[in-house]
């Protein structure tokens, strides 16, 4: 893999972690088209590389939300109840992956990491998102409508671990590649009352533990079972640009997501995923894209 690979698979990583239009579906995709696979590369390790460079969208959250994680340590202490009160709700959101992630795994790659499974997500993901946004406005209203506290917008302060139990577990559903994990836990969380912007903060701090999570499981399976190391087959300087890399485009990322849905809705973003499904289905009949095995 040359600097200029690691690079560009970088800024993919860093810009798509956690805008709601899958990473896995986008590293696809670039790694065909910078012809990874012919260049003599084992699918192992360039597997492994985008694991590894996946803790470059870590550390941009651990950056940009440092005075949220810094509360929640304080929480733990017992220096700040709402501190202590958002890490139980992480935790909690966290469980149902950390549980169905481990013993649905092989199963998933058996059978969802082929190349319709991942069209068929990135377009399912386009349509709700781009429906959700109405139905939303319908249902939930500002704590001072007159329509009930119960159907009031939430914010994370507000959110019940029994919520936070819901996005938890739609989060499973980015199990499925292509369905994307910052979309299933931000339309969750929009689906029991928060704001687009309040639902992306809680799904970037939902993803500290479960990206850490899913980068030691795979990195660990992958020593486990044999395969040739990544830096023997890639090289410590194109995992360093690809890490640093993500960590810059990740945080540039999370800034304008956040801008954008101040202003506006995710409807965008699914109609970008409907056109991807149609670049992948396109990319799939021409013989550029194969298995994804």
């Amino acid at each position: 893999m040359t600097l200029w690979q690691a690079l560009i698979l970088g800024l993919v990583e860093g810009i798509t972690e956690y805008l709601p239009i899958s990473s896995t579906g986008h590293l696809v995709l670039a790694s065909a088209l910078l012809g990874l696979g012919d260049a003599g590369t084992p699918k192992q390790a360039i597997d492994g590389f985008n694991i590894v460079i996946q803790g470059g969208a870590i550390l941009a959250v651990l950056g940009l939300y440092r005075a949220r994680v810094i509360r929640m340590i304080a929480g733990l202490v017992g220096r700040d109840a709402a501190g202590r009160k958002l890490f139980f709700n992480i935790v909690v959101a966290f469980v149902p992956a950390a549980i169905l992630g481990p013993l649905l795994n092989d199963a998933i790659e058996a059978r969802l990491f082929h190349p319709v499974p991942v069209i068929a997500a990135l377009a399912l993901g386009g349509a709700c998102m781009i429906a959700l946004g109405p139905w939303q406005r319908r249902f939930f209203h500002d704590a001072a409508g007159d329509r009930g506290a119960e159907h009031a917008y939430l914010d994370i302060e507000r959110l019940s671990w029994r919520l936070a139990f819901v996005i938890g577990l739609f989060q499973c559903l980015a199990m499925w590649p292509g369905m994307s994990r910052s979309m299933v836990t931000i339309v969750a969380g929009m689906l029991v009352g928060m704001r687009a912007r309040h639902a992306a903060e809680f799904s970037f701090l939902l993803g500290l533990p479960t990206l850490g999570g899913a980068c030691a499981f795979r990195l660990a399976k992958s020593m486990a079972s044999g395969e040739q190391g990544i830096v023997d087959a890639i090289g410590w300087l194109p995992l360093v640009v690809g890490l640093a890399t993500a960590t810059v485009s990740a945080a540039l990322a999370i800034r304008w997501l956040v801008a954008w849905l101040n202003r506006h809705g995710l409807a965008v973003f699914g109609w970008y995923r409907i056109a991807l499904a149609v670049v992948f289905a396109v990319l799939v009949l021409a013989g550029v894209i194969g298995d994804l095995q």
